[in-house]
């Protein structure tokens, strides 16, 4: 086990980082004239800080770990000049010992053949993709027959409090319920200037007064796994683990994958009952 402290790793991985951001850049990349062959790869300190527009000293020791005072703005600035995408920039903020700023909201995506490639792989599993505001992209059929989806289901949030086939088949809805809300919030305070968080939360209370007590509790929490146990009326009790995996080409989209829980009957159940609808394993757009 390491016994550097976190403050110097978090400073010795800053030093790394912005030097091999700096060595895999030419000087053609950002618009300067090439003086010819460089004793060391990439752009030279003083360059990067000319592109920045701050002090060659500030940035050598921005560059060197030393623990000097930084500002976001003054940040954007080296990320610019950098050519840094969205995730470096993060990370870039997160070593100077900085949040990152919030992510700019960017439309819902179609699927794309990769992942509606995964969606097909993993029938007759269920499984679907959601947005930033939850609604779904994709659901598998299975999804549909285990969990009651139908075309009129579009968003997961909305279909969870309004869909009576979904409730009557989830054993442990009132447990989750709150978990669910949570889950929601913490979402939406991604994205602090995206009004179709309030818009979806407004006119879901209108119609659910459950959903309504539990959005004024304001209760914030993240979740990437649970368990969900549905009493299907035709297979009986199935327990699947479920797992949201973060869609990074997609900001703020989850691949929702549902498996039948290990040393239950789920598995055999779900085999049976999907075998009893016919194209059980195809993927359709909801």
């Amino acid at each position: 086990m390491s016994t550097v402290p976190s403050h110097d790793r978090r400073l010795a991985e800053l030093r790394a980082f912005l030097r091999s951001r700096r060595e895999r850049l030419t000087p053609a990349d950002v618009g300067l004239p090439d003086a010819g062959r460089r004793r060391t790869p990439g752009l030279r300190r003083e360059e990067v800080a000319v592109l920045a527009g701050v002090g060659v000293s500030w940035y050598t020791w921005l560059e060197q770990g030393r623990d000097i005072k930084v500002s976001d703005d003054v940040l954007d600035a080296v990320v610019r000049a950098l050519l840094l995408d969205e995730a470096e920039r993060d990370h870039l903020y997160r070593l100077a010992g900085l949040n990152p700023p919030q992510r700019t909201a960017v439309p819902s995506a179609p699927v794309s053949p990769q992942m509606q490639g995964l969606l097909d792989a993993w029938a007759p599993r269920p499984g679907y993709i959601r947005d930033r505001h939850w609604n779904f992209t994709a659901v598998n059929e299975a999804a549909r027959v285990v969990f009651g989806y139908g075309e009129t289901d579009h968003n997961c949030l909305v279909s969870f409090f309004t869909n009576a086939r979904y409730r009557a088949v989830h054993r442990h809805w009132d447990a989750t319920a709150p978990a669910v809300v949570a889950g929601f919030r913490a979402d939406a305070a991604r994205y602090p200037d995206d009004p179709e968080f309030d818009r979806i939360a407004a006119d879901l209370a209108e119609v659910s007064g459950e959903f309504a007590a539990l959005w004024a509790r304001h209760d914030a929490a993240e979740h990437t796994s649970a368990v969900k146990a549905v009493d299907h009326p035709d297979a009986g009790l199935m327990v699947f683990d479920a797992t949201s995996l973060p869609l990074p080409e997609h900001p703020g989209h989850h691949l929702i994958l549902h498996n039948p829980q290990p040393g239950t009957d789920a598995a055999n159940r779900l085999a049976r009952l999907m075998r009893a609808h016919p194209g059980g394993g195809t993927p359709t757009m909801s």
